[in-house]
């Protein structure tokens, strides 16, 4: 899989990101979960990557700096028939790559409690649940985590 860096604006990107949207609002979720987030495009300060395998679109992810040395990972989506092949963790792995060498020591992330592969990746990865923060605070269906990397020297 080729991982590369794309503006928000870029169409590929942002169909992906609608794809994710429209999967999550048709989601097995509970009643009342207002995990969608419609704020597209993004601030310029979020940095998105995209997996692409036989010329195609197939992934997307981003970080966000929230302070100097945290950054958080967003939009994290892989389509339905590239999962369960290492997709999610290459481009997991090319975020964390991505935060190192813009000088962050930790990053942390955000997702649904009713989003089970996604919660696996992430623990699986290195991840600790750690309590949920910002934005995310009062959503009884968000967990967070967080996971300390070397700095770029």
């Amino acid at each position: 899989m080729l991982i590369e860096s794309r503006p928000c604006s870029d169409p590929e990107l942002v169909a992906l990101v609608t794809a994710q949207q429209r999967e999550l609002r048709e989601a097995n979720r509970p009643v009342g979960v207002g995990a969608v987030d419609d704020s597209f495009p993004a601030p310029d300060d979020v940095r998105h990557l995209v997996g692409v395998v036989n010329g195609r679109a197939v992934a997307c992810g981003a970080i966000q700096s929230i302070d100097p040395d945290i950054a958080e990972i967003r939009r994290m989506y892989v389509r339905p028939a590239h999962r369960r092949r290492g997709v999610g963790r290459q481009l997991l792995a090319a975020l964390e790559d991505l935060a190192f060498w813009a000088g962050h020591s930790v990053l942390r992330l955000e997702t649904g409690t009713y989003l089970p592969s996604a919660l696996a990746l992430y623990r699986s990865s290195g991840y600790t649940e750690i309590p949920v923060y910002g934005r995310y605070v009062g959503n009884p269906y968000s967990a967070c985590f967080e996971k300390r990397i070397l700095v770029a020297a």
